[in-house]
């Protein structure tokens, strides 16, 4: 009698402890799936800001999300043997108590245990606060990846096998394009009305630098104002004083010419010298030679990028660049005004004449003065045009349309009716603008 009540309480003792086994199984089956969550969609730069402030869980958490492939490894590997193991000790015990019905019931009743508390609980609370919940598993997770580390090297090198069979080539070690992240989550956020367009325009306008080129923004030779070396001195200071421009390239024969750059400040300095050296007064500013105020022209080839010119501009403290082609002939000017205006919009003062590029019609439609950039456009109109082949509005009508249009015609294209309204010889003047 005291036999079977011993192997009584021996065998609810084992069922007992298979359950709180399962219990703890479970357990670990949350931590491995909060981890897996935490860590794969924790922010890097909050981390980092994190770690700044003495946070070692944050410094961990970016240590093990620097190879995330040996991360999600060991997870994925301590994961899967806990829930076996305690899908394998339920069915053991359902079984024990239930006899073979017990297989089915354990796999409803661990399927229910597993989903709810070692899946959607944990990763729901790890989405939530993915920076803190990372902070906090990373030191423990660390440990399991260096334990897991050589089982986990051996899957990563039986899955690159298996993925070569199949051409799938994998590259563990191949950096984030981080510019294009960060431009992706700038624009989800707009669309979610998280970031305002003003915003939304001077970030992207700030991270386009480094893939747009001078050539795209610069001001075209046949609009540039320039002083002839060769004019009366006094017509020169007249120029200098009247132009809305402080600095303005010199040429000596020919426009192709440039032998420097002039500012106005030493075009004043120049004259106030002359008039107070002595008591001619303004009898001496017909010595005026505008050679010896002009600065040294400096040129750059059209391919430079904004970002590299930017850096250059700041570099040399100077604010202004003579744009050449490959065969060293002028192309236009760029100044530093120009490239910050990528990035924050117009930038006016009060002696910058008003640029009308566009206004509305009655019917809805737009009027476009053709230099308008493409850029411009779609940042005042909140539209995609594609600014790959052409830089400005009469380009992109002449590169879809591989003509040179004339007054009348009227073209589709990118979700647009554009109808020419004015031109002068080659140039489209005007365009005509409607949202199709």
């Amino acid at each position: 009698m005291e036999s079977e009540t011993g192997a009584i309480v021996t065998g609810a003792s084992a069922l007992w402890g298979t359950a709180i086994a399962i219990l703890a199984l479970l357990g670990c089956s949350a931590f491995f799936s909060g981890s897996e969550t935490a860590l794969t969609a924790a922010s890097r730069g909050k981390l980092h800001a994190m770690a700044d402030k003495g946070n070692g869980g944050a410094t961990s958490a970016l240590r093990l999300t620097d190879d995330s492939e040996r991360l999600i490894g060991a997870i994925l590997l301590g994961n899967n043997l806990v829930n076996i193991l305690a899908a394998s000790l339920a069915t053991s015990l359902f079984t024990t108590l239930f006899g073979d019905s017990g297989v089915a019931l354990a796999t409803l009743i661990m399927t229910l245990l597993v989903l709810i508390f070692a899946e959607v609980m944990p990763k729901t609370y790890a989405i939530s606060n993915p920076e803190t919940a990372a902070s906090r598993v990373a030191p423990f997770v660390a440990i399991l990846v260096r334990i897991f580390a050589p089982v986990v090297n051996v899957v990563r090198a039986v899955v690159r096998v298996v993925l070569s069979i199949f051409g799938v080539k994998t590259d563990p070690d191949a950096m984030i394009l981080a510019h294009e992240e960060i431009a992706g989550a700038i624009a989800l956020h707009h669309s979610e009305g998280a970031v305002e367009k003003d915003d939304r325009d001077r970030l992207l306008g700030a991270l386009d630098l480094r893939h747009r080129e001078v050539e795209e923004i610069m001001l075209h030779r046949s609009h540039i104002e320039m002083v002839d070396a060769d004019d009366d001195p006094q017509d020169i200071i007249s120029q200098c004083l009247n132009s809305r421009h402080t600095r303005l390239p010199v040429y000596k024969d020919n426009s192709e010419n440039i032998v420097g750059v002039i500012h106005a400040k030493d075009v004043l300095r120049e004259v106030d010298r002359l008039i107070r050296s002595s008591e001619n007064g303004l009898a001496n500013l017909e010595r005026f030679d505008v050679l010896d105020v002009a600065m040294e022209p400096y040129f750059i080839p059209d391919t430079t990028s904004l970002d590299d010119q930017m850096r250059q501009f700041l570099r040399r403290k100077s604010h202004f660049a003579l744009v050449v082609d490959e065969y060293g002939s002028l192309m236009g000017l760029i100044t530093l005004e120009d490239i910050l205006e990528e990035i924050v919009g117009e930038i006016a003062d009060e002696h910058d004449s008003p640029e009308i590029e566009f206004r509305r019609l009655k019917d809805g439609s737009l009027m476009v003065d053709g230099a308008m950039t493409i850029r411009d456009f779609n940042r005042a109109f909140d539209s995609n045009l594609p600014d790959e082949e052409a830089n400005t509005i009469a380009g992109l009508i002449i590169h879809e349309a591989q003509i040179i249009p004339v007054v009348g015609q009227v073209f589709s294209f990118h979700g647009f009716r554009f109808e020419i309204v004015e031109k002068d010889r080659n140039r489209l003047v005007q365009v005509k603008l409607r949202r199709l």
